[in-house]
């Protein structure tokens, strides 16, 4: 299955959606084609906060025929500037599962409100950071179709927020990942093994942490774009996405 042509002209359609939550109020950014009922991807942004490149994943997605929603774990307007800040906004959430699951939760509540969203199609893909946030979203028991991690963390949130899972599993993972090693991934497998979830995972080799930001160039700490994995990981993607909405 091969994704639309970049050449196609779409006429994608964006907004920025306000939303609350626990007293944090949120900005999401939502692109898409048409209002005719459609299903729609819940982006997870990555340590850094909502910024421009989850917002053009958005948009990607509305030109692949969904509904894109980069949601917001933060609060609106906070965006991290260097690595310390990106970690300081990171790590309440981390430490606090039940706030994250909450946030997440609530993205979900809002996307599926939208009059033109197939609730009964909705997926959710995170990066980094945002991996984590994709996976509680289906550990929290959401009746969603797909989570799809990206260069993401594993480890699972405390036994009380886990329910079975429903949505369909995808992970994309770079083999030489220092941030994320191989350890939190097989025992994440057996995680999925043992709760009989309908999972799959693609490695990739020579891709480190971030392989599919064009921005990472920090090889020191791991940090690092590939062109090569970035775009397979969009294709497989794109093929998971088919395969659950369709």
């Amino acid at each position: 299955m091969e994704m639309p042509s970049e050449s196609i002209g779409f006429k994608i359609q964006t907004e920025c959606i306000s939303y609350a939550n626990d007293k944090t109020h949120f900005e999401g950014f939502l692109a898409y084609q048409d209002q005719k009922r459609q299903p729609a991807v819940i982006l997870c942004h990555a340590w850094g906060g909502r910024d421009d490149f989850i917002c053009e994943k958005a948009q990607m997605i509305a030109k692949w025929g969904y509904v894109g929603f980069a949601l917001d774990m933060y609060g609106k307007g906070i965006l991290g500037r260097s690595k310390e800040q990106n970690a300081a906004l990171k790590q309440p959430l981390v430490n606090d599962r039940q706030l994250l699951q909450d946030r997440v939760v609530k993205a979900w509540q809002v996307v599926s409100e939208l009059p033109y969203v197939d609730v009964e199609r909705i997926a959710v893909l995170g990066f980094g950071f945002g991996g984590i946030c994709a996976l509680d979203l289906a550990r929290s028991g959401a009746d969603i179709k797909g989570a799809i991690s990206i260069y993401g963390h594993f480890q699972p949130p405390p036994p009380h927020l886990i329910q079975p899972i429903k949505a369909k599993i995808l992970i994309l993972h770079g083999y030489s990942d220092p941030i994320v090693p191989l350890k939190e991934f097989t025992d994440f497998a057996k995680e999925m093994e043992d709760a009989h979830v309908d999972w799959q995972a693609h490695l990739f080799g020579q891709s480190m942490h971030a392989f599919a930001t064009p921005s990472a160039n920090d090889f020191e700490a791991g940090i690092l774009y590939n062109p090569v994995s970035a775009k397979r990981s969009n294709q497989l993607v794109y093929n998971f996405l088919e395969e659950i909405f369709h």
